[in-house]
C-alpha cells in the first residue's frame, strides 16, 4: 500500500484512495488490484499528447489535403466485367489456399441501440431472425464453399473476433450456445482489447464507484496492441495466413473476405486497402480517406471547411468524396511491422464523454453533460505508414455494401429499420437480376422502381430515405436470401428465373431449419 500511495502521489492521483477507510476488505482488495494494474506514467503521457491535440482541433486542414490519387483508386462501377472476374478469381484462389482471414472489431456494446448485449447478437427483425453474428458466420461458410467449387480445394477462413472486457464473456457464451453457427470452434478465435482509465479534463483518473476505476476500451485501433499482447498475431502467422480483412460488426451488408476486394488489393500489390463509398452530399458526417501532407489518413468531416467539402472535379464529382466505412485489407507482413515496430507511434484521440463518477458521499452519478475524456486509437491510424506504392482504395456502392446499425428505432438514421430495409432492397435486386419478379396478392406486378408517391425503391413511403425512422412502413418487397444459399446474388437463376413471387419472400438452403415462406433446395 505504501508503494501504491507513493506512485499515486507522484502522478497526481491520490484522490483514488479517498474512500479507502470506508471500504470492506473485499472492496479494498478489488480497488488495490485495479489501481496496481494501471501504468500511471504511460496513462499520463497519453493524456498529455491528447490534450495537446485538443488544442489543435480548431485548426482546419484544408491547405494540407490532397484527394486519393487515381493510380491507387479502383471502383466497382468503373471496372469492366472481365477485370472484376479476374479480381474475384484471385480472391477465391487465396481463400481456397487458406491464405485469408477475417478480423471483426466487436469491442463495443449496443448502448445507443438500447441493447444491453454485444451488438453482434442483435436481431434487426428479419423474417429468419438471424443476428448479425449469424449472418456473418454464414457468409464465411458460403465463401469457403464457392472457393472449393472453383478450385477443388477445401480452404478455411479463420474468424478472429476482438472483444472488450464487457463483451468477451457474453460473446463467447453466445457462440458456444449456437454451436459457432456451423463453423469449426478452433477457427473462431476470440481475444480481448485493452482498456484505459477515463480521466477528467484536468487529468484526474475517474472513480466510477468507491472501489472501481472508470475504464473504456482503447478504441478499435487498440487492435494492434491486442494482436501482440494476446499472441493472436502469432496464431495468424502459424496458420500461414497472408491477408486479413478487417471490419466492424455493425454493417449488416458487409461482405466477409470479399474476394473482389481481396483480389483487387493483391493485383495492385497493396499492403493496405480501404473500401470507401462516395459521399452522398458535401456535408455528410463521415470521415474522408485522403492524404494530408502526402500521408494517407482518414480526416473527420468536422476538420474540413465547407468550402473544401464542396469542391468538385471537372466531372462534377466531389473532390474529397471517399467516405470511410471501416472496412480494410492488410497483408500480414504489414501487420507484423505495425505491431512489432510502429504501434508506439500511433497517437490517442480524445472523445469527450458523459462518464459515471462517484460523488463525495460515495454515490455513483450519471452526468447530463460530458465530464471527462476517453482515449482511443483508430484502426485506420496505420494508414500513415503507407505510401502510394502499397496503398489501395476500392470504391463500392453504398446500397450494396454499407448499412451501419448504430441507433435505436426513432433516430434519424442507422437504425434496425433502415438496416433491415437495406438488406431487403439488396436481396430484392438479386432476385430481379436473376430473372425473378414480384407481384401483389392479386397478381398485379410490383414496380421495380416505385413512383415517388408510393415510396422509394424499398416501397418505404417517406420523402427522405436518410431520415427514415421507426414509423417507416415495411417495404412493399420484403425479401431475405440466406447467406448459405447465395453470397452475393450468385446461383439464383435456376431458382427464380421466370417466376413471380408474392412478398414476403425468404429463400434459404435446404439444410436450414425452421418453417419459412419459401424453401429452396440447393
Amino acid at each position: 500500500m505504501e508503494e501504491l500511495r507513493v506512485e499515486l502521489k507522484n502522478n497526481g492521483q491520490e484522490h483514488l484512495l479517498a474512500f479507502w477507510e470506508e471500504l470492506s476488505a473485499d472492496q479494498q482488495k478489488q480497488l488495490f488490484g485495479d489501481l496496481r494494474n494501471i501504468n500511471y506514467p504511460e496513462v499520463m503521457r497519453y493524456f498529455k499528447t491528447c490534450t495537446e491535440s485538443l488544442g489543435n482541433t480548431a485548426e482546419k486542414v484544408d491547405d494540407h489535403l490532397q484527394p486519393i490519387p487515381a493510380s491507387v483508386l479502383g471502383s466497382i462501377t468503373r471496372t469492366d466485367a472481365e477485370t472484376l472476374a479476374e479480381y474475384q478469381q484471385e480472391g477465391l484462389q487465396q481463400v481456397a489456399q487458406s491464405k485469408v482471414a477475417v478480423l471483426l472489431l466487436a469491442g463495443g456494446q449496443g448502448t445507443r441501440l438500447g441493447f444491453s448485449h454485444p451488438k453482434g447478437m442483435y436481431d434487426v427483425g428479419l423474417p429468419s431472425h438471424k443476428t448479425l453474428y449469424q449472418l456473418q458466420a454464414e457468409r464465411i461458410l458460403k465463401l469457403q464453399q464457392l472457393a472449393k467449387e472453383q478450385t477443388g480445394k477445401d480452404g478455411t477462413i479463420p474468424w478472429y473476433i476482438m472483444t472488450s472486457e464487457a463483451t468477451m464473456e457474453p460473446t463467447e457464451e453466445f457462440f458456444i450456445r449456437n454451436s459457432y453457427f456451423g463453423l469449426q470452434a478452433e477457427n473462431v478465435i476470440l481475444f480481448e482489447q485493452s482498456s484505459l482509465p477515463c480521466l477528467t479534463f484536468d487529468g484526474k483518473i475517474i472513480l466510477e464507484t468507491p472501489c472501481k476505476v472508470a475504464r473504456a476500451p482503447d478504441g478499435n485501433g487498440g487492435l494492434y496492441r491486442a494482436l501482440r499482447d494476446s499472441k493472436v498475431l502469432n496464431n495468424i502467422e502459424n496458420r500461414g495466413i497472408e491477408y486479413v480483412h478487417v471490419y466492424c460488426v455493425d454493417n449488416i451488408l458487409v461482405k466477409m473476405a470479399d474476394p473482389v476486394f481481396i483480389g483487387f488489393c493483391i493485383k495492385k500489390g497493396a499492403s493496405v486497402g480501404a473500401k470507401v463509398v462516395e459521399k452522398s452530399f458535401p456535408t455528410e458526417p463521415v470521415g474522408v480517406v485522403c492524404k494530408v501532407d502526402g500521408v494517407y489518413q482518414v480526416v473527420e468531416y468536422s476538420e474540413i471547411t465547407l468550402h473544401t467539402a464542396e469542391l468538385r472535379n471537372p466531372d462534377g464529382r466531389l473532390t474529397f468524396n471517399a467516405g470511410s466505412i471501416a472496412n480494410h485489407f492488410f497483408t500480414v507482413d504489414f501487420l507484423k511491422t505495425v505491431v512489432r515496430e510502429r504501434e508506439g507511434e500511433m497517437v490517442h484521440h480524445v472523445a469527450k464523454k458523459k462518464i459515471p463518477y462517484v460523488s463525495e458521499d460515495g454515490k455513483t452519478i450519471k452526468p447530463a453533460q460530458p465530464n471527462g475524456i476517453k482515449m482511443e486509437k483508430f484502426v485506420f491510424d496505420v494508414f500513415q505508414f503507407c505510401r502510394d506504392s502499397n496503398f489501395a482504395a476500392w470504391e463500392v456502392l453504398r446500397e450494396d455494401e454499407f448499412a451501419p446499425l448504430k441507433n435505436g428505432d426513432g433516430a434519424a438514421k442507422d437504425t434496425p429499420t433502415t438496416s433491415r430495409h437495406a438488406l431487403f432492397s439488396l436481396h430484392q435486386r438479386y432476385v430481379l437480376k436473376a430473372g425473378g419478379s414480384f407481384v401483389q396478392d392479386n397478381g398485379t406486378p410490383i414496380p421495380h422502381i416505385p413512383s415517388s408517391n408510393s415510396g422509394d425503391a424499398n416501397g418505404i413511403k417517406k420523402a427522405d430515405v436518410n431520415s427514415r425512422t421507426e414509423d417507416a412502413e415495411e417495404p412493399n418487397v420484403a425479401c431475405e436470401i440466406s447467406p448459405l444459399l447465395s453470397y452475393s446474388g450468385e446461383g439464383l437463376e435456376a431458382l427464380v428465373k421466370g417466376k413471380c413471387f408474392v412478398p414476403p419472400l425468404v429463400l434459404k438452403a435446404a439444410n436450414e431449419p425452421g418453417k419459412e415462406n419459401v424453401v429452396v433446395k440447393m
